[in-house]
């Protein structure tokens, strides 16, 4: 019978020089937090290896983050791999610890029959999903590591198909999402659904631990962005490592509700594709995207002079900034209504939010530009 297992406090990557997580000692030991004594050391919690310690092949690293509904969803699907479950152990790593999260894992440790081990590793942090896959794969005792996330549905071969695809000269391993839709996409969905053509993803890969043990894992720095994949998977193609495709090994991404003006708070992370463009520049350009669309640039011009123009009172000029704006914004809304859902909700947003998009980008892009100095417009 698998246990649970908690660890200290520990560096998950020595060349990562970011502050990382502490253990939520309160969610292991049941008491509440005003019982802990603050900065008494001896009250962290110490490893118990109570669980099987050999036979273990492959470790499956999944970072959940106070959603407990999905994290069930996600362990039933690991729990019921072709795989042996004598090879291989699920680590969950608990970003925002509850009690709730914790009763998921806790029902399947004590379901009957010999199921995989499962360590659940709560730890204190507001740090990136990058951070818990480095606490969750330094503390793996699997050669391989697998990489999802709880909104994630693997399917039952998921892991064998992964295996399979290390022949002895593969260092990683992507595999395939799948989106499945009714209909069309809103635009939000359509972001995520280019997921199913995305070249490597950390919702879906495989990684001897040696390799990441050499790269030094996850950049930290690129906060809740997604762009610590990409970065991985940049290190790995320059490092010449061999990368395998398993299109058989399959996880499913369900689309889920997102809330209205969705597609305007993403624009913070634009700042990040800054960090790789800089640790990446070739890469960055032929990968993710030669340069910011042109529209983009025309929307936030005519935004400038139309201020301009009304600071100087000069009504024409104005008028004329006004109407390219417009125009421009029309141009964007079409291509972004283009091929997805023509219901209220998803028109309303596009045709609310597209005037506001390109300079919400540009700003973000100029807010990555000066953190991590480099030339990035």
């Amino acid at each position: 019978m698998a246990k649970i297992i908690a660890f200290p406090r520990n560096p998950c990557c020595m060349r990562q020089r970011s502050r990382h997580a502490e253990i939520n000692p309160d969610l292991l030991a049941g008491e509440p937090a005003s019982a802990m004594h603050v900065g008494n050391h001896a009250m962290r919690v110490q490893p118990i290896w109570k669980s099987r310690t050999h036979g273990i092949l492959m470790s499956v690293v999944l970072p959940a983050r106070g959603r407990p509904g999905l994290l069930n969803r996600c362990l039933a699907s690991l729990m019921r791999q072709t795989l042996s479950p004598l090879r291989y152990e699920i680590i969950v790593v608990d970003s925002a610890p509850s009690s709730a999260s914790r009763r998921v894992v806790e029902h399947y440790l004590t379901r009957p029959g010999t199921g995989p081990c499962i360590i659940y590793l709560p730890v204190e942090s507001q740090e990136s999903p990058g951070a818990a896959r480095n606490h969750g794969w330094h503390i793996a005792r699997g050669t391989l590591i697998a990489f999802t996330e709880e909104d994630m549905i693997p399917c039952r071969d998921w892991l064998t198909q992964g295996l399979q695809a290390f022949d002895g000269i593969s260092q990683a391993v992507r595999g395939h999402i799948a989106m499945p839709m009714a209909g069309l996409p809103s635009a939000n969905e359509h972001a995520v659904k280019s997921l199913e053509q995305a070249e490597f993803a950390s919702i879906n890969c495989f990684c001897l631990k040696h390799v990441l043990e050499e790269l030094g894992g996850f950049d930290e720095r690129f906060g809740a962005a997604g762009c610590e994949d990409a970065d991985l998977y940049f290190r790995l193609l320059q490092a010449d490592a061999v990368i395998a495709d398993a299109p058989l090994a399959v996880v499913e991404h369900p689309s889920g509700a997102e809330p209205w003006g969705a597609s305007l708070r993403q624009q913070k992370n634009m700042q990040f594709d800054a960090l790789l463009y800089k640790k990446h520049p070739h890469l960055y350009r032929e990968k993710i995207a030669a340069a910011m669309p042109w529209n983009y640039h025309a929307i936030v011009a005519a935004l400038l002079v139309l201020m301009v123009a009304l600071a100087l009172d000069k009504p024409l000029a104005a008028l004329f900034a006004a109407a390219c704006w417009l125009l421009l914004s029309a141009h964007l809304c079409l291509q972004r209504l283009r091929g997805t859902a023509k219901s209220a909700f998803n028109i309303s947003e596009i045709v609310l939010t597209s005037p506001f998009l390109p300079p919400l980008a540009i700003f973000w892009r100029l807010v990555g530009a000066l953190r991590f100095r480099v030339g990035f417009i």
